[in-house]
């Protein structure tokens, strides 16, 4: 459990900066509080690409009354967030993401892929839906990226992500850690309404 700033440290202190979290909390770990679509794109496909895609997200979502969050991944692609802070399971919310990244599969089939197979995602984007499980972890908000620039898993706001995909400019969805302690401080936490935000997954 990292609850406090003295872990953070010990953790740092192990080159652990890196971390990937659970959906759930650790009191009720079989109940995600959210439902999360990896946004994962094949070369050529890029991180413009994966903003095609989550606008597509978005506008899906909206038909269904729910609100969604995108943040990058801090490396290539991005990742979409509905918060739920429910009552529901994996057995809720993995078919339901399943079911959406296939509904986008047969909609725009040459821009989506919704398997894991890598030779039907060169220049598509990946929506991967597997990450809705128990016994899987997405990287968190705000962590690090080991690599040589340790770029963050950044949250976005709507109209950043129509912007580049307006302009094309990946570079403007790409942040260090000055980057992201500086918008901190001008928008606020961005992905805040994740911890609270309650929502009604609806029935297939």
């Amino acid at each position: 459990m990292v609850e406090d700033v003295a872990t953070l440290v010990w953790l740092a202190n192990l080159a652990d900066i890196e971390l990937h979290t659970s959906l759930a909390k650790a009191a009720a770990i079989e109940r995600p509080t959210s439902m999360v679509f990896d946004l994962d794109p094949g070369a050529p496909a890029d991180i413009i690409d994966c903003c095609q895609v989550a606008v597509w997200l978005r506008g899906l979502f909206e038909q269904l009354g729910l609100n969604c969050y995108p943040k990058t991944s801090g490396s290539k692609g991005m990742q979409l967030y509905v918060p739920l802070n429910g009552d529901v399971t994996y057995e809720d919310t993995k078919p339901f993401a399943k079911a959406v990244a296939e509904t986008l599969e047969k909609r725009f089939g040459d821009r989506v892929v919704s398997q894991m197979s890598k030779a039907k995602r060169p220049g598509k984007v990946l929506i991967d839906w597997s990450q809705n499980d128990q016994h899987k972890t997405t990287v968190c908000v705000y962590s690090l990226r080991a690599k040589e620039r340790p770029t963050v898993s950044t949250p976005l706001e709507w109209d950043e992500v129509t912007a580049a995909l307006e302009s094309g400019k990946a570079g403007a969805l790409v942040f260090d850690h000055a980057d992201v302690l500086e918008r901190v401080t001008a928008k606020g936490d961005l992905f805040a309404p994740l911890l609270s935000e309650e929502q009604e997954l609806p029935g297939l």
